[in-house]
């Protein structure tokens, strides 16, 4: 197979959640303890960082990994979802997997997966962890899939465990409550790991500290950590929280990595060039001023909007499309009324209607028009903007995966 004809096959005959939602999700660990035992276990070959939470959990995770790499590590890093490729998902030293690769994995080993129907994401971490223990890798930062407790990277025993914040997301998988959502969460919180738990409210905090006391091990809350002035190149206000997590985490992470300040300081002003992390309040253009962000549920927008409010515009104009599996009326509630909106979805099979999405948004006094995709949308929006306007593109990663 080529590699177009290998990708094309993953996401056709796994379940991929970004296309089915909860039918691709697969409770419980037996393919994934399956897929380790017949690849020799390869994630007991290097050092792990494991990385949950409902929000955040991309921009840490790559900024870990540039902390890493500059104090002079081999870093593999597995996150998700992709925006353009397959293989931003498992990078070395912000070098993605090569094709080959994944080819050579798929048509090596489908003989035995095959029989077992794994999920897409179940599959994608055997390949990710078979790699970073073929390439050697020093460490792993290792981003949670969905949860924690029955996420398929928990195999792992990592020399830290990081929970970023707690926000409703996957509500029909993870509970409708903070408590229930944070308890999942709270699944990879082990005997003897130390954990840091980034965002805390009276109620998920009491769920955490159970579980570090029942599992006898050190929890550091990173809100009550004083953290230096320290440049950061991801700019969103909610990126301020994710530093204060990360630098709670490094603190711990110097005790097991030699890492110097002046790496930190590196590896924070060059996390994109690092890693290639893309679609973190990234701008696209200064004229007019072009932004886009993954974020995508309550927790995420309630930043993305104060941030939005601190702008200078004469019109602000949002390109919106969501999935049909989010709190759709949290989100449509937090955006400004004085926007003019351009409803649109991407191109997957989970994308809200744009007709849908404008006849929810118009109980919320949000009005706009609909446009059949992401493209003309923009476009739409980019023809109609004056050069001092702002237009702001987002809802999904889907989304901003086909602007980036």
């Amino acid at each position: 197979m080529t590699y177009d004809e290998t990708i094309e096959y993953l996401f056709n005959s796994t379940p991929l959640f970004q296309n089915v939602g909860k039918a691709a999700y697969k409770e419980g660990l037996a393919n994934t303890l399956a897929l380790d035992e017949y690849f020799g276990h390869p994630h007991t070959q290097f050092k792990t960082i494991h990385v949950g939470g409902t929000n955040g959990k991309g921009s840490t995770s790559h900024s870990l990994a540039a902390v890493l790499q500059s104090a002079g590590y081999k870093v593999g890093l597995f996150t998700s979802p992709h925006l353009k490729d397959f293989r931003e998902r498992i990078r070395i030293n912000g070098e993605m997997i090569s094709e080959k690769y994944v080819v050579d994995f798929v048509e090596q080993h489908r003989s035995f997966f095959e029989p077992l129907y794994p999920s897409f994401f179940e599959l994608t971490t055997a390949m990710a962890f078979k790699y970073f223990a073929d390439e050697q890798v020093d460490v792993a930062v290792i981003e949670v899939g969905l949860g924690g407790r029955l996420d398929c990277t928990n195999i792992i025993t990592p020399v830290l465990s990081i929970i970023t914040n707690i926000s409703f997301d996957h509500v029909n998988l993870l509970g409708n409550t903070l408590e229930k959502i944070a308890s999942e969460k709270a699944g990879i919180i082990k005997h003897g790991v130390p954990v840091v738990i980034g965002e805390t409210t009276s109620k998920t905090r009491t769920v955490f500290e159970t579980k570090a006391k029942e599992v006898g091990t050190q929890i550091v809350f990173a809100e009550e950590k004083e953290i230096p002035e320290i440049p950061f190149e991801l700019g969103g206000d909610y990126q301020q929280k994710n530093l204060r997590t990360i630098m709670t985490a490094l603190s711990i992470l110097r005790n097991a990595f030699n890492i110097s300040e002046q790496n930190i300081s590196y590896g924070l002003s060059n996390v994109c060039e690092q890693t290639g992390l893309m679609g973190r309040w990234q701008t696209l253009k200064e004229c007019p001023k072009t932004v886009c962000d993954v974020g995508h549920n309550v927790g995420g927008f309630e930043y993305i909007v104060k941030q939005l409010t601190r702008q200078q515009y004469k019109t602000l104009r949002i390109v919106i499309g969501m999935v049909n599996d989010k709190d759709i009326n949290g989100v449509l509630a937090l955006l400004p009324k004085d926007a003019k909106y351009y409803f649109t979805k991407a191109k997957v099979a989970r994308a809200l209607q744009p007709e849908e999405l404008q006849e929810k948004a118009k109980e919320y006094g949000l009005n706009g028009n609909c446009y059949p995709s992401v493209t003309e949308a923009y476009e739409a929006a980019v023809k109609e903007a004056s050069t001092d306007d702002f237009i702001f593109i987002g809802g999904s990663c889907f989304v901003v995966a086909e602007v980036v």
